[in-house]
């Protein structure tokens, strides 16, 4: 039986572990220009982090059936992609604290609301997906954030207890989510869509300006808080 791991942490990605805030915006903007509203900063604010689904109901209310929601979804996908292949970082820190987590046994997962095509895109293009044991996105879930539901299918998935699992997350309703489900959190304001106070305020347990201020031995004493 291999040895159990010290733990697990669980990455959001836009805007944690990379940036693609403004992909998405423009992708937005874009499609709900072809349906003849406005999609503004205030909108993306209100919507960033959530699945397409619940974006979409937001944005138009009952205009449209689950089909077409569902088309919709699969027509903001695309825009995003074709702009994301033209090149995407991992922001400060992740490559080091990836590795570090790694060569130190944690198992790694994704647990995001986006869809599995843009997280696979994303994994390719900064060659990081060898340090995921698990990922977990818009396809596995019911529920969207702040519900855990995300976070804890990852947690199952790699197998350690939620009170072992450290998220990695820069949005609040993120937050809200992990702590929900018996996670510790940090919060990453790099990105800038939310203040160091309003992740602090949804339960964050550590919150920083870029990941280059975690270490591994950071994630170790969050989870044996």
């Amino acid at each position: 039986m291999p040895p159990s791991p010290p733990g697990a942490v669980i990455w959001d990605v836009d805007g944690t572990l990379v940036d693609t805030a403004e992909l998405h915006f423009r992708a937005w903007v874009e499609l709900c220009r072809d349906l003849g509203r406005d999609f503004t900063r205030a909108d993306f604010a209100a919507t960033f982090g959530r699945r397409n689904p619940e974006i979409i109901r937001y944005l138009f209310g009952e205009r449209f059936d689950d089909a077409v929601i569902d088309d919709l979804g699969i027509r903001k996908e695309e825009l995003y992609k074709a702009a994301a292949r033209h090149g995407v970082e991992l922001l400060p820190g992740v490559r080091q604290l990836l590795e570090g987590l790694h060569a130190a046994g944690f198992r790694q997962a994704i647990g995001s609301s986006a869809p599995r095509g843009n997280v696979d895109l994303i994994l390719k293009m900064t060659d990081s997906g060898r340090f995921f044991d698990a990922i977990v996105s818009a396809e596995d879930t019911q529920r969207g954030k702040p519900d855990p539901q995300v976070f804890l299918v990852a947690a199952e998935k790699v197998r350690v207890p939620p009170a072992r699992c450290v998220v990695m997350e820069d949005a609040v309703a993120g937050v809200q989510a992990a702590k929900a489900g018996g996670m510790k959190c940090v919060g990453v304001t790099f990105v800038g869509h939310h203040s160091d106070e309003s992740l602090r305020r949804a339960g964050a347990d550590l919150v920083v300006k870029t990941l280059t201020e975690v270490s591994v031995d950071t994630v170790r004493r969050l989870w044996r808080a």
